[in-house]
């Protein structure tokens, strides 16, 4: 069977959906090789107010830091604790707003020591084998209010590429988190397409907007700490943050 967007499935949330207290990782297995993402409800709620809380005060040192940040052609402005911002809408407080935070595996106890969660690994390792190993430090992003950044669609293949079958992308709700907020869109099975020709946009890499719009993807709302998983080349992306407070998420 030839694999193309018009041969990708119709899905809702309900169908890529699992709840910590009653996992089936065989059912995992399977939403993973069909669909390429599922999310987990509750799998990092013993971790997501103190990661809140990490991401709050090392957002707070880059807003302050901001003065002394350095400004890369293509890339943005990053402070000295290593937050990336980007331009920000013109009718936002400041001209600047933030992007990647800098709060990885050394700066946030929590966030390393959910990173090595015994469900978090059985979910990965049922997907992968036993054979696996963190990329790198984790990642932060926080969308600030009033219209906070966008991700266009894209893959995680356009950035990085793994010789055998990975990474597995876990990104993680730090607040309840809806429409209006920012929730994550996945495109259920593109990850059999391999990897995709990707443009430059506002948000850095991304997908052609003629080719791959938000109506191709599915939207998966949340509360703090659910966890949506997905592979390498599965297409995923989130619109503004329209909402009044700033929506934080970490990522394994």
């Amino acid at each position: 069977m030839v694999v193309n967007k018009a041969t990708l499935p119709k899905v809702d949330v309900t169908d890529i959906e699992h709840h910590v207290d009653d996992l089936d990782l065989g059912r995992i297995a399977s939403d993973w090789e069909q669909y390429g993402a599922f999310v987990v409800r509750g799998l990092m709620l013993p971790y997501a107010e103190q990661v809140r809380e990490d991401l709050n005060a090392i957002t707070d040192e880059a807003i302050s830091q901001l003065d002394v940040a350095e400004y890369t052609e293509g890339i943005g402005w990053v402070t000295p604790n290593k937050t990336l911002f980007l331009p920000a809408p013109s009718n936002y407080e400041r001209d600047k707003q933030v992007m990647t935070v800098g709060c990885n595996y050394r700066t946030s106890a929590a966030f390393f020591r959910s990173a090595g969660d015994e469900v978090t690994l059985s979910i990965v390792t049922a997907l992968l084998g036993d054979n696996v190993e963190l990329y790198q430090e984790g990642q932060c992003l926080v969308k600030e209010p009033v219209g906070g950044h966008p991700k266009k669609l894209h893959q995680d293949s356009s950035y990085f590429q793994h010789r055998y079958d990975g990474p597995v992308g876990v990104l993680c709700y730090a607040v309840d988190t809806d429409a209006q907020k920012g929730a994550l869109y996945v495109v259920p099975g593109s990850h059999r397409l391999g990897v995709l020709d990707h443009v430059d946009t506002f948000s850095h890499l991304g997908l052609d907007e003629d080719e791959w719009s938000w109506e191709d993807a599915v939207q998966i709302t949340g509360q703090a700490g659910d966890a949506i998983f997905f592979h390498v080349d599965t297409i995923h992306g989130s619109q503004e943050n329209h909402s009044d407070s700033r929506r934080p998420v970490f990522i394994h």
